[in-house]
């Protein structure tokens, strides 16, 4: 059974006070109900440690919010200005980071090299890669999206091994739908999802069965719970709507 999650993806929003409000909506709204959800916050660097002294201080025996970052550096530590190490993340008790948004892909220009760096130090520290894959619009006018994501797929995961993958979330993100209010269709999401299922079993096998895959992309609540619907979709990698405290709780409602 593979687990379901719903992850927040702040971006470059909020103050740490709005943050703080943030989540103390959100805690609030959580615990009045009992869900088998993973909840995963990813703020910016800034407010990590805030974030986590509310939510060690409102879960101090069970979570029900874990703490994810938005990326990491691919070097441990020494003179690279103005990044963030996951040892760094590790110390304010992050358990998941995004790496590969197609945002750091385009702004960025993080390539394949440094994503493979980026996950293996994540894994040796223990934190939970959530890793982006998906096709630009003209990529999928041109009938080339399963070809892009399959490539994204092959030239970093393809380099783990198998008790790795086994850890490894992956988030499948149409470029051409993040931000723009557009949406893949559910069938569309549970067609690149399927493919990427198989494109992981083909080097993996088995460990393909256990592997979360999240739709993110304009996903909200009025779309949510059909998206969800579909077998090979284990979740989402929520952005805008991930800033409004009920509209984020109401899409964790939609299993």
């Amino acid at each position: 059974m593979r687990k379901k999650i719903v992850a927040g993806n702040w971006k470059m929003n909020t103050t740490i006070k709005e943050a703080e409000v943030l989540v103390k909506d959100l805690t609030a709204l959580v615990d009045e109900f009992d869900t088998d959800v993973d909840i995963i916050v990813c703020p910016p660097f800034t407010h990590l440690d805030s974030v986590a002294r509310l939510l060690a201080k409102q879960y101090d025996e069970k979570e029900k919010i874990y703490l994810g970052a938005q990326n990491c550096a691919d070097h441990t530590s020494g003179a690279y200005t103005g990044e963030v190490s996951v040892n760094m993340l590790k110390s304010v008790n992050c358990k998941y980071v995004i790496l590969g948004h197609s945002e750091r892909r385009e702004y960025y220009h993080e390539n394949s090299a440094s994503l493979y760096e980026k996950i293996e130090l994540a894994l040796n520290a223990g934190i939970i890669p959530i890793f982006c894959v998906g096709e630009k619009l003209e990529e999928r006018e041109s009938n080339r999206h399963f070809e892009v994501v399959a490539e994204q797929i092959k030239d970093v995961l393809y380099r783990l091994k198998g008790a790795e993958m086994s850890k490894i979330i992956i988030a499948y993100e149409p470029v051409w739908a993040i931000g723009t209010g557009k949406t893949a269709t559910s069938e569309q999401a549970e067609e690149m999802h399927a493919y990427i299922r198989k494109v992981v079993a083909d080097k993996f096998g088995d460990v393909a069965d256990i592997v979360p895959i999240l739709y993110g992309g304009s996903c909200k609540p009025s779309n949510a719970q059909e998206i969800f619907s579909k077998p090979n979709v284990d979740g989402g990698l929520i952005g805008g709507a991930s800033l409004v405290a009920k509209d984020f709780v109401d899409i964790v409602k939609s299993f």
